[in-house]
This record gives C-alpha cells, sequence and structure tokens, in this order.
C-alpha cells in the first residue's frame, strides 16, 4: 500500500485490487478516527480528508497499521431492487461479445447478486461488483455523446446506472425508472458503497 499526500488535509493510499480498495475503506471508517471527515474509495485508491491541520504523517502510520478484512463488507440489508426494462440498444452487441443470447444475458443481469463498491462519475452513479463473470464486456470503442437518464450498462467488470443524461461509453442493456440521485432525499444517492443491489425485470 502506498500513501500519498493530496493537499494538506488528505491522504491519497494506493492499492492492488477493487477488493482491498473496499476492505481499506471499510477499516478506516470503522476505526472511527477523530481527525478522519470522509473516506473516499475508488477502484484502486482511498482517499482519507482530515481536518485541516491533522498530522498526515501520523495518520499514514495509523491507517497502514489498521487491520484489514479479507472480504468487503456487505451491508446486512435487505438488497435494492432496480426495475429494468431490458431494451438497450447495446443488448445484441452485449450477446454477441458474451456468446450468450438476449434472453440469457437478461438472466444473468437478474440474478447476480451485485454489491455497491464505489461511486464516482456523477453524483448518484454506483459502480455495481460481483455480478455474473460471463458479463465482462469492454466499453464501447466510440463514446456516446449523450447517455440518457436511468440507463443500465455494464463496462468490464462492473454495472452502473446512469443518474442523469451524460456523455458515456458503457454498453447499455435497458433502462430504468428508479431515481438515483435524489437532493430532496436523505441521503440524495439511493445506492451506498456496501449496499446490494437486484435487478428486476419488468419489460423487454
Amino acid at each position: 500500500m502506498k500513501a500519498l499526500p493530496c493537499g494538506d488535509a488528505a491522504v491519497l493510499f494506493e492499492v492492488d485490487t477493487l477488493d482491498d480498495a473496499v476492505a481499506l475503506a471499510t477499516a478506516v471508517r470503522a476505526a472511527a478516527l477523530p481527525v478522519v471527515l470522509d473516506v473516499v474509495p475508488a477502484a484502486r485508491t482511498v482517499l482519507v480528508v482530515t481536518e485541516p491541520g491533522a498530522d498526515l504523517g501520523a495518520l499514514r502510520r495509523t491507517v497502514s497499521e489498521l487491520p484489514i478484512a479479507d472480504a468487503a463488507v456487505t451491508h446486512e440489508t435487505e438488497p435494492v431492487d432496480i426495475p429494468v426494462v431490458y431494451d438497450g440498444p447495446d443488448l445484441d452487441e452485449i450477446a454477441s461479445r458474451t456468446g450468450l443470447t438476449v434472453d440469457e444475458v437478461i438472466t444473468a443481469h437478474t440474478r447476480s447478486q451485485w454489491r455497491v463498491a464505489f461511486a464516482g462519475f456523477a453524483p448518484g452513479f454506483a459502480y455495481l461488483v460481483d455480478g455474473d463473470p460471463r458479463l465482462h464486456v469492454p466499453r464501447r470503442d466510440e463514446p456516446r455523446t449523450r447517455v440518457p437518464a436511468g440507463a443500465v450498462g455494464l463496462a468490464g467488470e462492473f454495472s452502473a446506472v446512469y443518474p442523469r443524461a451524460t456523455p458515456g461509453g458503457w454498453q447499455l442493456l435497458g433502462h430504468t425508472d428508479a431515481t438515483m440521485w435524489d437532493t430532496d432525499r436523505d441521503p440524495p444517492a439511493l445506492l451506498a458503497p456496501g449496499d446490494r443491489v437486484r435487478f428486476v425485470q419488468v419489460g423487454r
């Protein structure tokens, strides 16, 4: 694990794998260090934000000595159900790339026990992992200039729902009416790291 200063009130910890990042973030949160204001995991990093004036050297030593769980922690709550109409423009392409039929793609997506690893890219955009490995597909060669809000996509090991219309290069297999980000909701994000997610087919 490499620790890099990030300004004068944060440390960026670089790790080897996504599971390492999720486990480290879980351990830092569980430690409830008094100087830590926020913990932000990503695919291979964890940003630990502190109060101004905190001793970053002491923080690096403390974090490096934390017991890191071997497995990522999943919230012990019921999964969040997300209804999906499987009508995405890349559904046939996904089937072709995976060697599955369209129905098999949908079945693999809905039967997977998805878990939120981290959030990023846009408010409410949650990166979901632990899906069926047969669904691993590359991003599109040419990203779209506009992906509509609610689009459900795949890219590499991840699945996600676009919370708002943005450019994007993920392979789109359907859409949902679920609101992923709502500033009038507490918390605004529908999904948080550690949450379990279940996609439910409601149409084709």
